[in-house]
């Protein structure tokens, strides 16, 4: 079993909170817009740490985390990438492939909005942990916690950091 901490949207700001959240977590994900490459490399000395750079992280981010990644956690098939859209309006970049193959969970961010969605089409659970950091239109900061065991996805928590 893994546990996961996952994350998206900090734009540079990383509460501290965010370690005691994530301490009994074995991997950490950040679904693009970390902001800076120092944040990403304070999650990844914490923990193991996947991640994708979003629209607004600049060449330092983009030489370390690729714009999307997809493998194997346990036996779930994960695609994560920042902007992806969701079920039933995903982006034009991902529309294509996920109906083709889909994955058994996908992450995005992006969106700055906390969403957990079964796409029933396709047999595909839709993940955006909403915006963890101050920029940005969202009202409340917030990240996802969750296991993985063999092809289970389970023990998903929605965690509130507070106001923006």
């Amino acid at each position: 079993m893994k546990r996961i901490g996952l994350i998206s949207d900090t734009h540079g700001f990383l509460d501290e909170a965010v370690f005691s959240y994530f301490e009994e977590c074995d991997e950490i994900w950040h679904a693009g817009d970390f902001g800076n490459v120092e944040l990403a490399d304070r999650l990844a000395a914490f923990r193991p740490l996947r991640g994708v750079f979003g629209n607004i992280d600049g060449k330092d981010v983009r030489l370390v985390y690729p714009e999307t990644i997809r493998f194997k956690c346990e036996e779930v098939d994960v695609w994560m990438t920042h902007i992806g859209g969701y079920p039933d309006h995903y982006s034009p970049a991902v529309k294509t492939l996920i109906y083709q193959n889909p994955p058994k969970l996908f992450i995005s961010g992006h969106s700055h909005i906390l969403k957990v969605i079964y796409d029933k089409k396709i047999g595909t659970l839709h993940l955006n942990p909403g915006a963890a950091g101050k920029q940005g239109w969202h009202k409340m900061r917030s990240l996802l916690r969750f296991s993985i065991s063999d092809d289970k996805i389970l023990n998903l928590e929605a965690i509130e950091l507070g106001k923006r």
